[in-house]
């Protein structure tokens, strides 16, 4: 028996249910009833197909340990081995097991040493072969565990008691606006979600499912967290996100070296999108959609609008048993939702292609100046991500990580 949190996308209409990332329509029969109260009420629930669907799609998220995350556990903090992999400084001294990814001097009190320098994957890699424990843990030199550096785990290998789940991440803070920090709601990971991605830099995982997809990619030298996560949830482990833990990421000591970072970051996009197609794309929308917000481009928002309002009404009698007044709203948010995609993508990854544009067309500087407008914090941060992930595709020659991923919205389960 477990609990659950609803995902903040939950919406009921008596035997329908709108939730989850992408949004699903679940259309459940009277027995169901009795599941959906519990969830809603915050009681223990038992497994179920129906509540399988609804973990599998993000609309619920389980709630391990009971009400209060406490509970009689299957795993405990000695279940787990720490691996931090490290390039230089100094080994930290709080039961970590260092990997010397090739330093020179050598790490002093490094656990396990590689010969040459061959990235965060492969010292990962080596980390693992001295693992005894069915759980490792591997974090980054540059993320502090707080004064007990055991107590983040806490909550954390309660999700193991289910034995699907094979990743389990927590919220990493340091810099504002930063990547790494996720935010304070759970989630599944899975790519096109609205938790596409966890960083590295703090992860715990089954080792039993660490083998299972030969744990990580040691031709990626960015992006291998990433890959790692995909691959995993590809070969049926459940992989979570769960905020209630947190560990601290201490940010670059200068702008400079920031924006280095995010342009590292943005160098994984290329191989990582040919390693996965259609998991990595700046936008995922719908044709309608797409259409309402290029007649807005084209200086037509009339026409944008009718467009927008239109589709919607065209939905409307596909979500039988949803009230109509609902249905129309989801479908005008979704639209608006889009476009912050698009302004978010104009500042990640279309940037270069605007601002080109933008040197002989004032709409195309309007839309710049738009984008930025709508998120000035993060714009330095998104532009860096950006030139990253342009070097990228020349150096892959691939368009695929600026190629927008247009489907149907929403899906429908019965």
């Amino acid at each position: 028996m477990v609990r659950f949190d609803r995902d903040g996308s939950w919406r009921r209409f008596g035997r329908v249910v709108v939730a989850g990332s992408p949004l699903t329509i679940f259309r459940t029969t009277a027995a169901a009833a009795p599941v959906l109260d519990a969830i809603e009420a915050d009681r223990d629930v038992a497994d179920s197909p129906l509540v399988e669907r609804l973990v599998h799609a993000g609309a619920i998220h389980p709630r391990p340990g009971g009400a209060d995350g406490t509970s009689d556990r299957r795993h405990g903090r000695e279940a787990v081995t720490i691996v931090t992999p490290q390039l230089g400084g100094r080994a930290t001294l709080d039961g970590r097991t260092t990997v010397d990814d090739g330093s020179h001097p050598p790490i002093e009190g490094a656990s396990v040493r590689l010969e040459r320098n061959c990235g965060p994957a492969a010292a990962r890699n080596a980390g693992r072969l001295v693992v005894t424990t069915p759980l490792i843990a591997f974090v980054d030199a540059d993320v502090e565990l707080g004064g007990e550096s055991g107590s983040w785990l806490d909550r954390l290998v309660l999700h193991f008691d289910d034995p699907r789940v094979g990743l389990v991440a927590p919220r990493v803070m340091g810099e504002p606006r930063s990547s790494l920090d996720l935010g304070t709601a759970p989630g599944r990971i899975r790519a096109g979600s609205r938790i596409g991605y966890v960083p590295g830099a703090a992860i715990v995982v089954r080792v039993e499912a660490f083998d299972d997809v030969g744990g990580f990619d040691e031709g990626l030298r960015y992006g291998e967290d990433v890959d790692f996560v995909w691959r995993l949830d590809q070969a049926g482990w459940r992989c979570r996100y769960e905020p209630a833990s947190a560990v601290w990421h201490e940010p670059r000591s200068t702008w400079r070296g920031r924006l280095r970072q995010q342009v590292g970051y943005g160098t994984s996009a290329a191989p990582l999108a040919l390693r996965h197609p259609s998991a990595l794309t700046p936008v995922r929308s719908n044709g309608w959609t797409t259409a309402a917000w290029t007649a807005v481009l084209m200086r037509h928002p009339v026409v944008g609008l009718g467009v927008a309002i239109g589709s919607a009404g065209v939905l409307v009698p596909t979500m039988r048993d949803v009230p109509a007044r609902a249905a129309f709203m989801l479908a005008m948010t979704g639209h608006l939702r889009a476009g912050q995609q698009y302004a978010s993508a104009v500042r990640r990854v279309w940037w270069p292609i605007v601002a080109v544009a933008a040197i002989v067309s004032r709409r195309a500087r309007v839309v710049l100046m738009g984008a930025i407008a709508l998120d000035v914090a993060s714009t330095p941060n998104d532009v860096a991500y950006g030139w990253g992930v342009w070097r990228g595709i020349v150096r892959h020659r691939t368009l695929r990580p600026i190629v927008p991923l247009l489907s149907a919205w929403p899906r429908r389960r019965s």
